[in-house]
């Protein structure tokens, strides 16, 4: 599709190539047709593939980019208020600043450029919301100038009074170079640049004015011609690395240097000639004039009843591509080329506000964390052999009632505990604390070991921790049984009594989830401390429970049966 300009309308022209366009493939894209009737006057318009959109500058108005539907994406102003008193862009006087220059496109970063009459140059990003990449002061050096892009990561300024060109950064809006050049004849000639990154464009004394990405300037043709002029802009070929330019000789030419401006006056143009050329090694391919060769293309009745326009000859020879002997490319391949020209390193993206998008990935770090921890937790529980094969909800619940139960002895032996030292305390009272205690560690061995939700317990069988007699340590000393001692025999004896009931215990297996088999256990934990307490053997209860692979836990029993 093509968009035109024509008075207030935007006009839309759909085409197939090598198909002839039918008088219905054209339609009012935007104006009073289609519902706006303020738009008074169209300084220029460019299409954003990228954004897909269509940007308009309306004169005196602002941007307005409009979707391929006809629908409203956004607009903007020369100025975008940011804090009290601060704004960007019209730094001079906003009150009555306003674009003047048509939109320039890069296809290289997808931004555009535009000035305003304060002689500011825009770079205005079209992802999102219009906003202002960077504003670049060019008045001390003119307010009047043409933008080209040169799609290589440069941009172009060209100041036709003061025959001056600039190169600007695009990502930055630095200044990289200036130069001047012949004096141009028009107030809109602009250069045109090959995928080379080569600028060229042609100038009232004769010369094309070559400049190199680094700003080197080159004359060509090398040999000048007297009394010619380059009045038309030149035209890239299909192959993007050369250009034609047209050259005209005029009669009675006279130039004249005014207050640093260049006037030509001539009597009549005697003859143009067409030259292909390459402007970075200054290589001409083909050349023709006319009249003379040039004369061929045209019938003898088109010659005598009508005047050759130079740029629309320029125009036709450039787009048959006669005399080219370069191999032609596509649009795509050609910005390919142009674009790998572009330093990447300094390549930046607007991504809205930065302390936002810093809060924004600190909190979505700190979720991913939970998340992970939550997915690894969850990776822990389901493995757990406990729960294979078992229903989760009744797991969770006696997990749930064993916690409620471990508060509740918590509380009463607190309770009970600030009585006994409040007042006088009795062995009843005691013994029901012990008996308490006891029950709250027992509830609390099923939470850390049958109802916990970390890992299944890895660590090997647990082993009896009951010392063995051993007759190279003097544990136990050999007495008469005269003074009423006890023999080596006997206390091994009763070692081996204390050893069974201990094997005995510890072959019990694993808890039951019921309570009534816990209450059992611990009673029979009691009638067997009291058996190994009445044959002299003393249960040194320290607080730590040893978890063995079935969950069983075990006292350290100490054989205390020494010699006094």
């Amino acid at each position: 599709m093509v968009y035109l300009v024509a008075e207030n309308r935007v006009l839309r022209v759909t085409y197939t190539a090598k198909v002839r366009i039918p008088a219905s493939s054209g339609e009012v894209f935007l104006g009073p047709e289609t519902g706006l009737e303020d738009m008074n006057e169209i300084v220029g318009l460019t299409v954003s593939v990228s954004s897909a959109c269509v940007i308009v500058n309306l004169h005196r108005r602002g941007l307005f980019a409009f979707r391929y539907d006809r629908t409203l994406k956004w607009s903007t102003g020369p100025f975008i208020p940011q804090n009290v008193g601060n704004h960007q862009g019209c730094r001079k006087n906003f009150t009555d600043c306003y674009f003047v220059s048509h939109p320039v496109l890069d296809y290289c970063d997808a931004n555009f450029y535009i000035a305003n009459n304060q002689g500011e140059l825009y770079s205005v990003t079209t992802n999102g919301p219009p906003h202002f990449e960077w504003i670049q002061d060019i008045s001390s050096i003119g307010k009047n100038f043409s933008i080209t892009s040169g799609n290589n990561g440069q941009l172009y300024l060209t100041f036709q009074y003061k025959a001056v060109i600039i190169a600007l950064d695009v990502l930055e809006g630095t200044i990289l170079w200036q130069q001047s050049i012949g004096s141009l004849s028009a107030s809109d000639s602009a250069p045109v640049v090959d995928v080379n990154g080569w600028i060229s464009i042609g100038s009232l004394d004769g010369y094309l004015y070559t400049i190199s990405p680094s700003g080197v300037v080159t004359k060509l043709p090398r040999r000048k011609i007297k009394d010619t002029v380059i009045q038309v802009d030149p035209i890239v070929d299909c192959s993007g690395y050369a250009v034609y330019i047209s050259q005209t000789k005029m009669e009675g030419m006279i130039s004249r240097n005014i207050r640093g401006h260049t006037y030509v006056s001539a009597i009549k143009p005697i003859k143009t000639t067409i030259t292909l050329l390459v402007p970075a090694t200054g290589t001409v391919h083909w050349s023709e004039s006319y009249p003379g060769a040039l004369s061929n293309l045209f019938l003898e009745t088109d010659l005598r009843n009508y005047a050759v326009d130079e740029k629309i000859l320029l125009a036709f020879i450039s787009s048959s591509n006669v005399g080219n002997p370069l191999s032609c490319y596509s649009t795509h391949q050609k910005l390919e080329s142009s674009c790998s020209k572009m330093d990447l390193r300094k390549t930046r993206f607007y991504t809205g506000n930065e302390t936002v998008i810093k809060i924004f990935l600190a909190i979505e770090t700190i979720l991913l964390i939970l998340a992970a921890a939550l997915v690894r937790f969850c990776c822990v529980f389901w493995s757990k052999k406990k729960l294979q094969n078992q229903d989760l909800g009744k797991f969770l619940e006696k997990r749930s009632s064993l916690r409620l139960q471990k508060k509740l002895y918590d509380r009463t032996i607190t309770e009970l505990e600030k009585e006994a030292a409040e007042g006088p305390s009795t062995n009843e009272m005691l013994e029901k604390i012990d008996d308490l205690v006891k029950e709250r560690e027992n509830v609390e061995r099923k939470l850390l070991t049958t109802y916990s939700l970390g890992r299944d317990a890895t660590s090997p069988q647990s082993t009896s921790l009951i010392p063995l007699f051993d007759n190279n340590k003097k544990n136990i000393t050999d007495t008469s049984s005269e003074k009423g001692e006890i023999s080596n025999e006997e206390v091994e004896e009763k070692d081996v009594k204390g050893k069974a009931l201990m094997e005995t215990e510890s072959s019990g297996g694993d808890d039951d989830n019921d309570d009534d088999d816990d209450d059992d256990h611990d009673r029979d934990d009691d009638d067997h401390e009291a058996v190994l307490e009445t044959q002299g053997v003393k249960i040194l209860d320290e607080g730590d429970e040893l978890q063995s692979g079935a969950g069983t836990s075990m006292r350290k029993r100490l054989n205390v049966s020494t010699i006094e």
